[in-house]
């Protein structure tokens, strides 16, 4: 059998008009791990309510952030996808959960190469149910479908793979290496809390309170809430951070139901009315930046925290195209087509 590599990001509009961004939002959150509710009332949902007002607003913010060769996250992750090239013999191709760099395409190019046993890698350090899990399930539906003879294996969250870690540390120690800084804020992607119970194996672990993640489980597998406040904590560890200057919140949040807390806007308000002055924001639940995190977060979230009284405030980028990450990447790959070997990583 001869071996490939699928990497796999979120996606993008192809363009920052509300014209393209309509079927890109559409295709979004009509998916079922995304917005969980019953087909009928997601589609009043999206459809009947959000697709009426908000891809205007999305394009003005998709304005702001586009780059001259396009979409950033995709720019991005093409510009990574060549410098893992460098570093490995095996073909490689990128898809995308939304939008027209389709899985199927990549799948496709794969297999034009002669490839019929896929690694998987959905470029998300942790387990979410609208995020990895989506990516998981659709590559899987797609193959099941269109590419019967191609074998799957998939990498698993890579969040406390401390190879990963090191490099994560490494690229928020050069951010904060000029930035004499009062606080830091890890800031993750928010979910509804109710995606916690239902990526709950065992259906009764996940309290949503911080005290069962004291608890090994084999929950914290696919706990999201978990990998992100362990992620903070690696991170802490490997760079000393005072524990009083660092705290962890979630952005994103849509509709009324209950998410995970405590949200990033309201922190830059309090910190910025606690008198923080210098304060440097870090999303790792992303690799590549996007427009959560060049907008809502490095413009936005400046915009508000010192309309809160705070100050000089620094958004430390997303790993992106890191030479080290591209290394690390091509090593789990190149492991993987040896000895079918995974990276290491340890859930606590």
């Amino acid at each position: 059998m001869k071996k490939g590599v699928l990497l796999v990001n979120l996606g993008s509009p192809d363009s920052p008009t509300a014209k393209d961004v309509k079927p890109y939002l559409d295709e979004f959150l009509m998916d079922e791990r995304v917005i969980d509710v019953n087909p009928v009332l997601r589609n009043i949902i999206v459809r009947g309510i959000i697709l009426n007002t908000r891809p205007k607003k999305s394009a003005e913010a998709y304005s702001k952030i586009w780059w001259e060769e396009g979409s950033p996250l995709i720019v991005i992750s093409e510009r990574f996808m060549e410098k893992v090239k460098q570093h490995t013999e095996l073909p490689i191709a990128l898809g995308m959960r939304y939008g027209s760099m389709t899985i199927k395409n990549a799948l496709q190019e794969l297999k034009d190469q002669g490839v019929d046993e896929v690694f998987l890698v959905p470029l998300y350090p942790h387990y979410a149910m609208s995020s990895y899990e989506t990516v998981v399930v659709k590559v899987l539906e797609v193959q099941k479908q269109d590419f019967p003879e191609m074998e799957i294996t998939t990498l698993p969250a890579f969040y406390s793979n401390p190879e990963y870690v090191k490099i994560l540390s490494d690229s928020i120690a050069e951010g904060l290496k000029d930035f004499d800084y009062d606080h830091i804020l890890f800031s993750y992607h928010g979910i509804p809390e109710r995606h916690i119970k239902k990526s709950d194996p065992t259906k009764f672990h996940c309290q949503l309170n911080g005290a069962c993640c004291k608890i090994n489980s084999v929950a914290h597998h696919t706990c999201y809430r978990h990998q992100c406040y362990d992620t903070t904590e690696l991170v802490k560890k490997q760079l000393g951070l005072p524990e009083d200057k660092v705290s962890t919140s979630f952005q994103s949040r849509l509709g009324s139901d209950p998410w995970l807390q405590p949200f990033t806007d309201k922190e830059f308000e309090r910190l910025g009315q606690e008198g923080v002055k210098k304060l440097a924001v870090i999303t790792p639940a992303f690799v590549s930046d996007c427009l959560e995190t060049l907008e809502e977060i490095a413009m936005e979230g400046k915009h508000q925290f010192q309309e809160a009284g705070g100050g000089d405030y620094i958004h430390i980028p997303c790993l992106n195209d890191r030479d080290d990450w591209a290394q690390l990447m091509a090593k789990w790959i190149n492991e993987w087509e040896k000895s079918s070997v995974l990276p290491e990583y340890n859930i606590q």
